[in-house]
């Protein structure tokens, strides 16, 4: 069993938002819940009323209500969620209009901003005017290629509350690879920044957003808001405008809220990339609002009282998750360049200072935080700390323990799985339950999932799939230019009719319910047929004092697979014959000899996702003969030259 590391105190059961829930579902259906398990057992097996129950307790603004909650769960995929409901997404978001802070924004270059909630909505009201006044109807398109700014979050809203369908990406994404998402909805609008700052430089990314305008005819007007210079020059930038400009000079009254049907498309996002063209999920405004306030307000446990930060950019499902937030009443920093700059203790004294709460990020920071062997709670004061949210990819038990270990002893750790698929999670956190190494504390209420075998029979305490084997609220609608479904049925039911394959390989505990994820199944290794996760190598690898990060992929080989293993060192490490002995005994008596690689190489870098996630599959492709065409969708493209210049050697 796992090592125990929290649990919860009886004043903090008592208050977190959880518990009020099971008290409102007891009294609702009649039952005596006392325990997280039991709320989640009658969550799958009394599916409609448990959404239902979620629509209630959340509060949610409809201008008519739902008739029916959902239209037929054996319909999977392409059931109806909250049938007949009429509602606002944005509206949903705003409905504050007081002084409480709503954003923070802090930039690497020490730029600052502030709104409450009162000049969120006339602003948004103000962005809304605009966007009407030039013609943008409910359905057409509206994106931004923004730095993670308060300007963003109001485009975002601004653009829901007239009823358009918003998508985003961050500005640090090359105009290529922003084409490859734009082009392909035919956006009208478009928001940018003149730049952003990063490690302490400047980068003027005008000729980006130039190149992303040309590209896409369908766009009528590109807004730029001003961020590294005070006014930058768009005199020769056709259909630019200046965002002081484009603002509607009216202000004042109540925003027009276009009502409409709870599937009426609210986001569109993208797949990464990596290997093609990114996948476009549309996602409708009920399902999606209704899911992430069940994640925000009872797993996250968010109250009005709240700062919360999360590391992200406009480009990550977590951006949109936080925007959810803004229903709680709570204050969001949005934080914009490096955390990490110009040390690793920049962001702890942000925390401090401005008394986060709940503080959010990605394994890869934790893993790094780690290497650089920081201790937060020895310099900072992080009385306020509650909460650490940690998602995008595995973390070790060691990453658990550390954060209880150096950075704070009394906190829920969340460590939570899903996808931008759902735009939330399957597995996730709950306040009122222990946390244990290694482990997810369980799945997310409402979400029928289970692990299955290699015949597709579920299992527990042995590594499986993880499936989802009923619909949930906010499962895409479809894909874009998917007239027929085949895209998105072969994204998640080809394999398993009826059966959502999400692309996880996990383990379910039988003692805890916890879930241990070993990372994703398509990377998954298969030597002589056996099924190795990647997670698996690298728990033992990078323990390793030598070793700074790591990568396995399985090549073709001899009408077999082998396992090649990347690493890249520390600083002033060379990958000697002792090393590589080190590496394959440690994995050896660690795992099994199974895992040990048929090759260890040195790398430079391992290249990555915008979110922080290791890109198996393009090293994949690379060693086995495929062309990696969207290298704008890495955040680190030039670690790719390496392995295409080794690849020829590694087919002799």
């Amino acid at each position: 069993m796992s090592k125990l590391l929290w649990e919860p105190s009886e004043e903090h059961v008592k208050n977190a938002n959880m518990t009020k829930f099971i008290e409102f579902v007891n009294k609702k259906y009649g039952e005596n819940f006392e325990s997280y398990f039991e709320l989640y057992d009658w969550s799958i097996k009394n599916i409609p009323d448990f959404w239902a129950a979620m629509w209630d307790f959340a509060e949610i603004k409809a201008s008519q209500p739902y008739e029916t909650v959902v239209e037929d769960l054996s319909k999977f995929p392409g059931t109806n969620w909250f049938v007949g409901a009429r509602l606002n997404f944005a509206e949903n978001l705003l409905r504050f209009k007081d002084d409480h802070t709503a954003f923070i924004f802090k930039g690497e270059t020490q730029k600052e901003a502030r709104m409450s909630y009162s000049e969120l909505y006339n602003t948004v009201n103000r962005l809304s005017r605009s966007l009407r006044d030039m013609g943008i109807q409910p359905g057409d398109r509206v994106v931004g290629y923004m730095p993670n700014m308060i300007e963003t979050a109001a485009a975002m809203l601004a653009a829901t509350a007239v009823g358009a369908t918003w998508a985003s990406s961050a500005t640090d994404i090359g105009p290529n690879a922003a084409l490859d998402r734009f082009g392909q909805i035919e956006p009208k609008v478009m928001f940018t920044a003149d730049g952003y700052y990063y490690k302490g430089r400047t980068f003027n990314t005008l000729s980006n957003a130039v190149k992303v305008v040309e590209g896409i005819p369908s766009i009528e007007k590109l807004v730029v808001v001003p961020y590294t210079e005070e006014k930058p020059d768009i005199r020769n930038i056709p259909k630019a405008v200046h965002y002081g400009d484009f603002l509607s000079s009216e202000g004042g009254g109540d925003i027009k809220f276009e009502q409409l049907p709870s599937d009426h498309p609210v986001y569109i996002m993208f797949s990464s990339g990596t290997t093609g063209k990114p996948k476009c999920m549309v996602q409708g405004a009920a399902g999606l609002l209704v899911n992430q306030l069940k994640e925000l307000v009872l797993h996250t446990d968010l109250k009005k009282d709240d700062v919360h930060w999360f590391i992200t950019t406009a480009s990550w499902m977590m951006w949109n998750w936080v925007m959810t937030s803004l229903a709680t009443g709570n204050t969001i920093l949005l934080f914009d360049g490096n955390p990490n700059y110009p040390d690793p203790k920049t962001a702890w004294k942000l925390i401090q200072d401005e008394k986060v709460t709940m503080f959010g990020c990605s394994a890869t920071y934790i893993n790094y935080l780690r290497a650089q062997k920081i201790s937060p709670k020895n310099d900072f004061d992080l009385s306020p700390l509650k909460e650490i949210w940690q998602t995008g990819s595995v973390l070790l038990p060691e990453g658990f323990e550390y954060i209880y270990r150096e950075i704070k002893e009394d906190l829920h750790f969340n460590s939570s799985s899903g996808g931008t698929d759902i735009n939330g999670c399957f597995c996730t956190g709950s306040p009122i339950q222990p946390v244990y190494s290694g482990e997810l504390q369980g799945p997310g209420l409402g979400m029928k999932i289970n692990s299955y075998n290699e015949n597709g029979n579920p299992v527990v305490d042995r590594q499986g799939e993880l499936v989802c084997e009923a619909p949930a609220p906010p499962m895409p609608l479809y894909f874009w230019n998917d007239p027929d479904g085949k895209k998105y049925h072969n994204a998640y039911f080809g394999v398993y009719p009826g059966i959502w394959r999400h692309g996880d390989y996990v383990t379910f505990s039988s003692k805890t319910r916890g879930v241990v994820f070993f990372g994703r199944s398509d990377s998954l290794l298969m030597p002589s047929g056996v099924r190795i996760g990647t997670s698996e190598i690298y728990n033992q690898v990078e323990e390793l004092s030598e070793v700074a990060d790591s990568l396995a992929i399985g090549q073709r080989w001899q009408e077999d697979q082998r396992i090649i293993l990347f690493v890249k060192l520390v600083e002033g490490q060379e990958l000697d014959e002792d090393l590589k002995k080190k590496i394959k005994v440690t994995l050896r008596k660690n795992a099994s000899p199974r895992h040990v690689p048929a090759l260890i190489l040195q790398a430079p870098d391992i290249p990555y996702t915008f979110s922080g996630k290791k890109v198996e599959s393009a090293i994949t492709n690379i060693i086995n003969g495929k062309a990696v065409t969207n290298r704008d969708a890495l955040a680190n493209p030039e670690s790719l030259d390496f392995y295409e210049k080794i690849v020829n050697e590694l087919q002799k």
